[in-house]
């Protein structure tokens, strides 16, 4: 399995600086560790295993996910709740829509719609909403459903929301993935898991977001070739903000995730991006190997001969 987790970081260029020397270190760190200490789980073996697949391609987080837990079967549950997967999408056969999977909809081996409230396969026991906030759920599917169209031009959004003793959580879904018309490949995943903490006066709440975008992209033309570029960000971000008419719960957490998308979008796009385009550039040449040494050549005579000739002048 070690070797599959290898193999699998070496194939794909991944858009940030990574030494392999890390990945053979964190192998090394789950192996020693469970040689050492088989049925007790630490904190080095955990935080091994997370640095680990925050470096694995994100197209590939399953297979590796499943290898990794292979390797050390101790740290199933532990990494099942911890590593953010790419997003399943299910249809909503009663109204005839799509909808996103994950473990805040699930219940057992059953997924609930956030359309038709009902889940698939049918369980006559699985967890609910209150009714205050199955309404604010409805509202919060119609609204990000209009913020993808948007943003994104397509793809599919869910939000799921569930009570909790002081306000009530969520996560809001959405995944958008290419078709591969212009020899381009790729998709977009973000969590955003947020957490509302009403105050006791019902005028203000505490917000508590946290951020996830699983994005890999791959192109395949004559000019460039195949590349893979993939990697995941999170971010968190904590506020208070007013309740009124005007500025409810949707329109506060619709705030926070399209200010936190945003900055996402331009870190991938300033840092990441820029970063392995200069990488690339470095690597690969529009020209041909021999016109480069031709032309280094030629500089390097024109060099040797101004120096003579200033020699020369400062001679006569």
């Amino acid at each position: 399995m070690a070797v599959k987790i290898c193999f699998s970081f070496r194939v794909t260029l991944v858009g940030k600086r990574v030494d392999p020397r890390k990945i053979v270190k964190f192998i090394y760190d789950l192996l020693l560790i469970k040689a050492k200490v088989p049925d007790k789980m630490t904190d080095q073996q955990m935080d091994s295993a997370l640095d680990l697949m925050r470096r694995l391609p994100p197209q590939q987080i399953e297979k590796n996910l499943s290898d990794l837990i292979d390797l050390v079967p101790n740290l199933c549950e532990d990494l099942l709740s911890s590593v953010d997967q790419p997003l399943k999408i299910a249809r909503d056969r009663e109204f005839g829509k799509d909808y996103l999977l994950c473990d805040y909809n699930r219940d057992g081996d059953s997924y609930r719609s956030p359309w038709s409230n009902t889940y698939d396969p049918p369980l006559e026991d699985g967890s609910m909403p209150s009714e205050r906030i199955r309404k604010l759920e409805i509202d919060a599917n119609h609204a990000f459903d209009q913020y993808r169209e948007m943003y994104f031009e397509g793809g599919v959004s869910s939000v799921y929301l569930w009570d909790l003793d002081h306000g009530f959580a969520g996560v809001i879904l959405i995944k958008k993935a290419g078709d591969g018309s212009k020899k381009i490949k790729g998709c977009w995943d973000s969590i955003h898991v947020v957490e509302v903490n009403e105050k006791a006066a019902g005028r203000n709440a505490h917000y508590k977001l946290t951020s996830t975008a699983m994005l890999w992209l791959q192109t395949n033309k004559t000019g460039s070739g195949t590349m893979n570029l993939g990697g995941s960000l999170t971010r968190q971000k904590e506020e208070d903000s007013n309740l009124s008419e005007a500025s409810p719960h949707i329109a506060n957490i619709g705030r926070m995730v399209e200010d936190m998308e945003n900055k996402i979008r331009n870190t991938l796009n300033e840092i990441y991006f820029s970063k392995t385009k200069d990488i690339v550039n470095g690597l690969r040449s529009i020209q041909p190997l021999s016109d480069q040494r031709a032309q280094a050549a030629l500089k390097k005579d024109l060099a040797a001969a101004l120096q003579k000739r200033q020699a020369k002048t400062v001679d006569n």
